[in-house]
């Protein structure tokens, strides 16, 4: 009676593994890859767009290199609310959307200043985003930048709106955020939220004629649960490599506006030493960075050319750092460590409702300039041992 029983069952086992009931096959779905979500202020509607790939063409391809171009759709459709205006597309798509990939979300500029703060709430909630998501911002037509594909006719999940942040980056490029990350910094009351803002670039490369292509070029900045301004490139980029690891700057040394030199900047160590007693954050920046010479147009000294390194970071840095101040944005995070070890100066800030940083706050930038790498141009040794 027990063999029959075993037999049963592993009959009964192996029917289960041989069916997928429910299951569709790769190409009889709409993949959702990117979400545009737009506001008009004037009518109160919000506008989304969604932009598709169906995988019909691309399941066989062995490589990643499509045999022909892969067309990229993109839908959209108004509504009081997102949900709204979502529902209303689902009527309108065959093979049925699927959301379960979606890679990025694009927000426009419109809406991060009137809609951003209930927005990001309701995407915090939802279930069917992964925290992955990469999130952006354009002031360009979401469907424009939805319709530009990559290079060479790679489909639109080749640009830079879907890339990751680890190896698909490359020096001198501000790095992707996700969803995840943003709403961690988001909600934190000190401190800084960034995300890329993406933009439409027509002029760099050509085929029979112009060829669009997508980077990114700053950031839209948030501190407090407030959205605050745009960061612009060079500045996003700057804060990007004094912040985080793995950035790497190509920077031209000059002197009353001749170029002397281009010299390689690795990932800087940037430690924040606070002045104890103090009622608000007093801080000295102490940066350690190691570089090496691209290209010497110039003759200079190594010691000339480390001042002149050193004496450029310093000012772009305290440039950086005022210009935030002027906005009540905290660009470098130093506020972080020092209120979270000084609960008390917390409250007390809280209650007040001022900014935490002021002209005085930032006492002194110490850079410290290491060539290690000369590139076979040669310096000789003169003086008191200096190059």
């Amino acid at each position: 009676m027990k063999k029959i029983q075993r037999l049963i069952f592993l009959f009964l086992c192996c029917m289960l593994l041989s069916s997928c009931s429910g299951m569709k096959n790769i190409q009889d779905l709409t993949y959702i890859v990117t979400i545009g979500m737009d506001y008009d202020d004037e009518t109160e509607e919000f506008t989304v767009y969604l932009q598709a790939l169906n995988f019909a063409n691309v399941a066989k391809q062995e490589s990643g290199k499509p045999a022909g171009p892969i067309p990229t759709f993109v839908s959209s459709a108004k509504g009081e609310t997102l949900n709204i205006a979502i529902s209303k597309l689902y009527k309108k798509s065959e093979p049925p959307i699927f959301f379960g990939h979606v890679k990025t979300i694009i927000f426009s500029q419109r809406l991060v200043e009137h809609k951003f703060k209930d927005v990001i709430e309701e995407l915090g909630r939802s279930r069917t985003l992964r925290e992955t998501t990469r999130i952006v911002t354009t002031e360009e037509d979401i469907k424009k930048v939805l319709s530009i594909k990559a290079l060479f006719d790679y489909p639109a999940i080749y640009t830079v709106i879907s890339k990751k942040s680890g190896t698909e980056t490359t020096q001198d490029e501000i790095r992707p955020t996700t969803l995840m990350n943003f709403l961690r910094d988001y909600y934190e009351p000190i401190g800084v939220a960034k995300i890329p803002t993406v933009k439409i670039d027509e002029d760099s490369w050509k085929t029979n004629e112009n060829y669009p292509i997508l980077y990114f070029n700053g950031y839209s900045i948030f501190q407090n649960r407030a959205y605050k301004n745009v960061l612009p490139f060079d500045e996003a980029l700057y804060v990007n490599w004094v912040s985080e690891k793995r950035v790497a700057l190509d920077v031209k040394v000059q002197e009353n506006d001749k170029l002397l030199a281009v010299v390689g900047l690795e990932s800087p160590k940037m430690k924040v030493k606070y002045e104890k007693g103090a009622a608000t954050p007093k801080f000295t920046l102490e940066i350690t960075i190691r570089s090496e010479i691209l290209e010497k147009i110039e003759d200079i000294s190594l010691k000339q050319l480390e001042n002149l390194i050193k004496k450029d970071i310093s000012s772009k840095i305290e440039g950086i750092y005022k210009k935030g101040l002027e906005n009540k944005i905290d660009l470098f995070n130093v506020g972080e460590k020092w209120f979270k070890f000084r609960p008390k100066e917390y409250a007390k800030l809280k209650r007040s409702n001022k900014f935490y940083l002021n002209e005085e706050s930032l006492q002194d930038i110490k850079v410290q300039v290491e060539v290690i790498n000369f590139n076979s141009y040669k310096y000789e040794r003169e003086g008191k041992g200096d190059f």
